[in-house]
């Protein structure tokens, strides 16, 4: 009995299904080859990422397990960015080096959005500045501050720079501090961005204190508040379009 036993359990080990790499699929299912043949534009978003992953599981290819994936994400790119590692993991599959090789294509994605604006850059509407800001603001989970620094033909100087994560106060929002990254670049124009995860770009009456605040602080040091900009999810608040500044 012991050794029928054992032969039965060697058996069934023998027979488990193996996990096949992309190498192994048939010509026709391999996301590699066809965007060799035809094109990365030829590709769905799972195809894509099936590459990064390499591999699925034994019931599950790789272009059917971010396939998955992706339809829990509502098909949106976005959203997969937004996941954690430990999200990712969850799915059966999926881990450690899969999951990070997944969000770095992600953040990726986003600096070369970063890039894209930056090559048509031109910073005089609140709408330009949302559009540079927002790549850099849309998955934060708390509120930062940021500033631009300009010229006086409103061409940005150097990077944005980030003040303050955790919420817009005072303190966070120091103008001394605003006032010495504007000496040293030369800048004669600030423009004050900070987010709101909430997604309701209205302005508090915090927001609108401070701004007047570094507003008057500005000018005493010659220098042109050009805009506090409010950024959310597909939209923003623009205090010198609405008549504030």
């Amino acid at each position: 009995m012991e050794e029928e036993r054992g032969e039965w359990i060697v058996k069934e080990v023998h027979d488990a299904p193996k996990k096949r790499s992309i190498n192994e699929w048939n010509r026709d299912d391999r996301p590699r080859d066809k965007m060799l043949e035809k094109g990365a534009a030829a590709m769905s978003k799972a195809e894509l990422l099936a590459i990064l992953i390499g591999s699925g599981t034994a019931q599950e290819s790789a272009v059917d397990l971010m396939r998955r994936i992706l339809t829990d994400c509502g098909e949106s790119l976005k959203i997969l960015g937004q996941k954690s590692a430990e999200e990712l993991m969850s799915y059966h599959g999926i881990g450690e080096a899969k999951a990070i090789s997944i969000l770095a294509a992600c953040e990726l994605g986003k600096r070369r959005q970063e890039e894209e604006v930056r090559e048509r850059l031109d910073l005089s509407s609140a709408q330009s500045i949302y559009e540079f800001m927002h790549s850099k603001m849309q998955d934060l989970p708390t509120e930062e501050a940021w500033i631009l620094l300009l010229n006086n033909n409103f061409k940005l100087i150097g990077n944005a720079i980030r003040l303050s994560q955790g919420g817009l106060t005072e303190t966070a929002v120091d103008m001394r501090i605003i006032v010495r990254h504007a000496i040293l670049n030369n800048a004669t124009v600030v423009v004050l961005v900070h987010n709101h995860p909430s997604n309701n770009c209205r302005p508090s009456g915090e927001d609108i204190k401070i701004t007047q605040r570094v507003n008057e602080g500005l000018k005493t040091m010659r220098l042109y508040l050009a805009d506090h900009i409010i950024v959310t999810d597909g939209k923003y608040y623009s205090f010198r379009e609405e008549g504030k500044l």
